[in-house]
């Protein structure tokens, strides 16, 4: 799937004009990616900004898409059925973790405009991260041309920005200071 990486790096450089940062991952281990989620276009960026592929966390119902399955498959998204079994998908995410992979989502858990009042955040994100013994490496995403949907956000030329915020390292920390800590970095821009 490396062509696959190239196409999206070429796509969000130069169409979407992405600027900014790399996000810092670790060589090797075990990581968990979380930005603001503003649209469809949104996990391309993070993708085109990191250093070591990313499995996804995604919605079943959009990961149930026709045609689109065999594509989720091959970059090794995880499922999520938010209505019926979730558990299923964070043991999967805390096994690939717990394997050295980066595991990415979005924790306010669907498409979030900044306009709105803020979303309170899943406690998914600091769940596997603690799992999974590793550090949360946030974002925020900004400059997006059709905020709030999916495949307009795709098509709609933007000039994209993606900033690397401060690792949140989950040593000793609980889960309510890690949930403190992680709404005040992706619901207040600075």
């Amino acid at each position: 799937m490396n062509w696959v990486d190239g196409l999206n790096r070429l796509y969000c450089l130069r169409y979407h004009r992405l600027e900014g940062d790399c996000i810092p991952l670790p060589e090797a281990g075990g990581a968990v990616v979380v930005a603001n989620h503003f649209s469809g276009l949104d996990p391309c960026l993070l993708m085109a900004s990191a250093r070591r592929p990313l499995r996804f966390m995604i919605a079943r119902e959009h990961y149930n898409i026709p045609g689109l399955r065999w594509f989720y498959d091959q970059i090794g998204c995880i499922p999520v059925d938010r209505k019926g079994r979730p558990e299923k998908a964070l043991r999967d995410a805390i096994a690939a973790l717990r394997q050295g992979e980066v595991i990415a989502l979005f924790p306010h858990g669907k498409i979030h405009l900044r306009h709105h009042p803020s979303r309170k955040l899943k406690g998914g994100a600091v769940r596997l991260a603690l799992s999974g013994e590793c550090d949360i490496y946030p974002a925020r995403i900004d400059g997006i041309a059709a905020e709030g949907v999916i495949v307009g956000a795709l098509l709609k030329r933007s000039h994209a920005t993606l900033e690397a915020l401060p690792v949140v390292e989950t040593a000793e920390k609980s889960v309510h200071e890690l949930m403190d800590l992680l709404e005040s970095l992706l619901n207040n821009p600075v």
